[in-house]
């Protein structure tokens, strides 16, 4: 592309949309794939169950101060041939490649956690500029669309990903043998698969899209705006939060309560498949892995319904409104958690997941959709970021504290850990319904909703 100012942007077409969004496919396939099998590789590696949540400190603390860090610098770069945000998009993706191809080869915790910290800060690298590719590339009208198919990506990548170890022993006849008290051949096979993956959707966005020069006026102030140096940043950061608007402090209560069940599920799910309902004694069974496998098969169905259900959320919530939609997605949510524990056949297990599912549908939409309206449009970025904290401190709280919960008083019980993830989502629920004010027919446009719901699923 010549690198010309473009002060209008070109409608283009369903490829070209298909083409800059492929690459979140790739970045969402890494994301499941640590998060549906970290516990059990943890485990493998002989971690105890009070030390599995402050194994997971890393991505929070990554995400909280890469995120912004990133998205900083690619709102200021600019490269004849590189552009804006692809040089993020390949770094983020070499590194984050070459950690899950290392991370089933971890002979010792330090080196998974360590390999885990890299692999959150690369994933963020890659992710972050991701959000800002939208709004470069697309005019006003199309952005909704591209924020659906950004949405449609992370589904699929989420879905394939979290099923992957079980396909690779259950198609590919991978074997599921853990005898020597390493990481079995399936697990490893399926990061291999991921690591590939992740690269080559990436690349591939980064050969079929280009970007757009900088408007000379918008990049020139935001390079001024940069002079003012960190502690006008700080003190800008510090009077927002300081002014928050009522409806962000009424939801950050919600976010504050939802979070930590999703948290204790990723934390301990699997591994309480794998030893209370297949009745695993020892991570070096087979029976142990085919219980990991089959627990990430199931977290793949919820993100098969969860991208239903946001189909239908929508006209859901139109019907009954948005805080109490959520308030019941958020008790099918729980009653999923809970139920998980009084599971005796496996298959029962889709049904607890389905309740999952539809709350991580309205998780994803629901909270953004209410908050849209009473953000200011100057700041929106901004509030998203503080909007954030309220994901990332709960989970690093469970990280920093919950260990001793597991071993002092759960006596390291991971199926009770999991049902305690829903008795906190029965929490958020009641908050949302009772706490948080919505005003009759109360709106915002459609593409702003779409907006912030995807700028607000960073964490992800």
């Amino acid at each position: 592309m010549n690198p010309t100012q473009v002060t209008h942007k070109p409608l283009l077409s369903f490829v070209q949309i298909f083409n800059m969004s492929f690459g979140f496919f790739g970045i969402q396939f890494g994301w499941d794939l640590q998060r549906a099998n970290m516990g059990p590789i943890y485990e493998y590696l002989h971690a105890s169950p009070d030390q599995i949540p402050l194994l997971f400190l890393a991505a929070p603390l990554t995400g909280l101060i890469v995120q912004p860090i990133i998205g900083y610098m690619s709102d200021r770069t600019w490269h004849p041939w590189w552009g804006r945000r692809r040089p993020y998009f390949f770094v983020g993706a070499v590194l984050s490649s070459i950690c899950l191809f290392l991370m089933p080869n971890s002979g010792a915790l330090w080196m998974a956690a360590g390999l885990l910290w890299i692999l959150d800060t690369a994933g963020n690298i890659a992710m972050e500029p991701f959000r800002a590719f939208v709004a470069d590339k697309l005019p006003e009208k199309q952005r909704t669309r591209g924020f659906a198919m950004q949405s449609l990506m992370i589904a699929l990548g989420g879905t394939i990903a979290s099923s992957l170890p079980w396909i690779m022993a259950h198609v590919f006849n991978v074997s599921n043998e853990n005898n020597t008290g390493g990481i079995p051949p399936s697990v490893k096979y399926a990061f291999y698969a991921g690591g590939s993956i992740f690269f080559i959707a990436v690349l591939y966005t980064i050969l079929t899209s280009r970007e757009y020069p900088p408007a000379d006026i918008g990049f020139k102030d935001k390079v001024k705006e940069s002079n003012k140096g960190f502690g006008g940043g700080f003190m800008e950061i510090i009077h927002s939060i300081k002014n928050m608007p009522a409806k962000m402090k009424q939801l950050a209560w919600v976010q504050f309560f939802t979070w930590p069940g999703l948290f204790l599920m990723w934390f301990y799910y699997s591994t309480a498949v794998a030893r209370n309902i297949f009745g695993a004694t020892d991570e070096k069974q087979a029976i142990y892995t085919e219980g990991v496998q089959f627990a990430g098969l199931t977290l793949s169905f919820y993100n098969i319904v969860a991208f239903v259900t946001a189909l239908t959320i929508p006209f859901i919530a139109n019907r009954l409104g948005r805080k109490l939609t959520h308030s019941l997605c958020l008790l099918c949510g729980a009653l999923g958690l809970l139920s998980v524990g009084f599971v005796s056949d496996k298959y029962m297990l889709y049904g607890c997941m389905t309740g999952v599912g539809i709350a991580w549908a309205s998780i994803l939409s629901m909270p953004y959709a209410m908050l849209a309206g009473s953000l200011p449009e100057n700041k929106i970025g901004l509030y998203m970021g503080i909007f954030n904290f309220f994901i990332v401190l709960p989970e690093i709280i469970a990280s920093l504290f919950f260990g001793w919960i597991m071993l002092h008083l759960l006596n390291n019980n991971r199926m009770l850990a999991v049902q305690i993830g829903g008795v906190m989502m029965i929490l958020a629920a009641l908050l949302c319904l009772f706490i948080v004010k919505e005003k009759k027919n109360e709106t915002a446009p459609e593409e702003k909703i779409a907006e912030i719901e995807i700028e607000g699923q960073r964490s992800i």
